[in-house]
């Protein structure tokens, strides 16, 4: 594996395994951009047409969806691009999660779900932007869904922290156990 660096107008660049870092003065960029266009090219999803969000609001999928069965291999290796891109796109966990959970036998349903990269196409030049400060409050947010998952009735949580206003964890799991209430879950 190579290391490229090049000289830019906003400071020193890399780019290694897919991620890049920008680090002018003050502060750092960090961002996915040209592996996420990459991705584009190889899923023939480079002209595609652009959406509003990773994935439909509210969208239950059951496990054994009726419908025509999608090539294992080929659902397998949209969801390991697509959760890689997660290093820096933590928006896209949980439409990445919920897809993920189909790879054993995926339907043309769940590609359709697994095709963010409508969304992805539209954030190409989205990162991560931590910068220098003075400010040192911590701050966290939580959520989780009750018993959501439509085939175990599992809940769903995830969290983002952040120092300032530099995010610098994020998570997105679904549980391992089925709760028996909001505080629980």
């Amino acid at each position: 594996m190579t290391q490229e660096f090049e000289m830019t107008d906003i400071g020193l660049m890399s780019y290694y395994l897919g991620i890049e870092v920008k680090q002018p003065d003050e502060c750092i960029f960090i961002s996915q951009e040209r592996h996420a266009r990459e991705i584009l090219e190889q899923f023939k999803m480079i002209n595609s047409s652009l959406v509003t969000t990773p994935i439909e609001v509210g969208i239950k999928l059951p496990k054994y969806e009726e419908g025509d069965v999608v090539d294992p291999l080929y659902f397998k290796s949209l969801i390991g691009s697509l959760r890689y891109l997660t290093c820096t796109r933590q928006y896209n966990l949980f439409s990445v999660g919920l897809i993920s959970r189909f790879m054993e036998s995926p339907t043309i349903t769940h590609l359709k779900v697994g095709k963010s990269l409508h969304y992805l196409k539209g954030t190409l030049d989205y990162r991560l932007f931590y910068s220098s400060s003075k400010e040192f409050k911590l701050q966290g947010y939580y959520d989780s869904d009750w018993a959501e998952d439509v085939n175990d009735r599992k809940s769903t949580s995830e969290y983002v922290f952040f120092v300032g206003n530099t995010a610098f964890t994020w998570s997105f799991k679904k549980q391992p156990i089925v709760t028996l209430s909001t505080c629980e879950a």
